[in-house]
């Protein structure tokens, strides 16, 4: 056999050995970067199993955990958890109410000055929470609407309907129209054709707003600051801050609370995590 016609070794395994390494490199930084992130919400668990005091004292290690916070925490915050869960349920429900049947008129209707409109809804998120509040608290005075959960939930509101236009009229544009042709050759008018085609079909998109606006709401803490005045309607994102003092601070309740508020936003996420991955990518109907 000459050598012109000799067999060649393939260098195929010797490049799948230097890419393991480089696999390996990757692995190693992301598993350093999701500990970083992580760790403030390891300390806080490890905060609020500590002894009442000084949180800079606490171990690395809860050693020798102590309840003593979460009993606090439950005793003086679940009037105030309660609270937070009303309101925030309510801002997503109104959110919805609201920004699904404008969704879909931008989305599927010949409306002139549509791009304006959806610009100045982008245009309404940018608007200063502060502003927004002082001049809510202003027009809820005459109304008796202060320390009120209704006036709450419309104010909690303001945050996630203009998300929750963009990220539902996103989705419905790629909503066929000769879905909705049919169901009205068929006799539906447009609401029973939106109630009953267009909202099932568009469910992901209305969980994925659905839970943001219940997070924006269950997370507030300028709204509540300034259109609660006093300690019968406190969300707990307000009831946090009884345990700071001047002086002193109990960081062990504070941090017991943050646990405890931080249990159904991690649970909402997790148990629709694929509908959100759905909805904020957008969809196809067949």
């Amino acid at each position: 056999m000459t050598a012109s016609t000799a067999p060649r070794t393939s260098p195929a395994p010797a490049r799948r050995g230097a890419r393991a390494p480089r696999g390996l490199v990757h692995t190693g930084i992301g598993i350093v970067l999701v500990a970083i992130m992580l760790f403030p919400v390891y300390w806080m668990v490890n905060a609020s199993l500590a002894p009442q005091g000084n949180s800079l004292n606490t171990g690395l290690l809860p050693l020798h955990p102590d309840v003593g916070g979460y009993a606090r925490a439950f005793a003086d915050q679940g009037q105030n958890l309660l609270t937070s869960l009303v309101v925030a349920v309510g801002a997503a429900i109104l959110s919805l109410v609201i920004a699904a049947p404008c969704a879909y008129a931008l989305a599927q209707f010949r409306i002139r000055g549509t791009a304006v409109l959806v610009f100045l809804v982008l245009i309404s998120q940018m608007i200063p929470g502060i502003v927004i509040a002082n001049a809510l608290y202003t027009a809820y005075t005459p109304l008796g609407l202060i320390n009120s959960i209704p006036g709450l939930i419309l104010a909690d509101a303001t945050q996630g309907i203009p998300f929750s236009i963009l990220i539902m009229r996103a989705y419905l544009e790629t909503f066929p129209t000769s879905i909705v042709e049919a169901a009205r050759v068929d006799g539906c008018g447009h609401l029973r054709a939106f109630v009953s085609i267009v909202l099932p079909v568009s469910r992901n998109s209305l969980i994925t707003a659905g839970i943001f606006s219940f997070l924006f709401a269950w997370s507030d803490f300028l709204m509540a600051l300034t259109l609660t005045t006093g300690e019968t309607i406190r969300p707990v994102t307000l009831g946090l801050y009884t345990y700071i003092g001047t002086n002193d601070t109990d960081w062990s309740a504070v941090m017991a609370t943050a646990v405890m508020s931080s249990v159904p936003a991690v649970v909402l996420m997790i148990a629709a995590q694929k509908y959100i991955a759905a909805g904020a990518t957008g969809g196809a109907v067949k």
